[in-house]
């Protein structure tokens, strides 16, 4: 039992919050690159991509994990975020600071969506069951240079209106 709950509750009820986060993730980087207002959709991509990191800390495992390690970078990437958007008020370089780090934590939300889809779905397994082959290397390679070239393309269109 997790808070109340049998573990297959919340891991359902994680999974979902991490497929908002990175849903409402996507929507944000949509809007940034379109140098629309983030507001609504941010807050909501925020908290729940702070509830998937922290969600993830209340499963019965021992010892230190990756997930942990992860999950540890990610709210400290979004403890920095928060504080370009709500204390700097993206002022100066703090919009690339959030903008930056949104994406970073929206990235590792997406990583690790990646590695539990290789564990979990049987027709991905086949071609990674250790997760150490290079279709898993690649799909994560190519991730990560998509979220690279978003990034950079955010930090060059999103100028919120002051």
């Amino acid at each position: 039992m997790i808070l109340g709950m049998s573990i297959e509750t919340f891991t359902f009820i994680h999974v979902v919050i991490s497929l908002v986060g990175i849903m409402t993730g996507f929507v944000v980087v949509g809007l940034m690159l379109q140098s629309a207002p983030i507001a609504g959709w941010n807050a909501f991509f925020l908290i729940s991509t702070i509830l998937t990191s922290v969600t993830g800390y209340f499963f019965p495992i021992k010892g230190l994990t990756p997930a942990h390690i992860v999950g540890a970078i990610s709210l400290v990437a979004l403890a920095v975020a928060l504080h370009a958007i709500y204390v700097k008020k993206l002022a100066g370089r703090w919009r690339v600071v959030y903008v930056g780090t949104a994406i970073f934590a929206l990235y590792l939300n997406v990583f690790v969506a990646i590695v539990q889809s290789f564990q979990k779905f049987r027709y991905l397994n086949m071609f990674a069951p250790t997760g150490s082959e290079p279709p898993f290397a690649v799909t994560q390679l190519l991730v990560l240079i998509l979220f690279i070239i978003a990034g950079i393309a955010a930090a060059r269109r999103y100028h919120p209106a002051s």
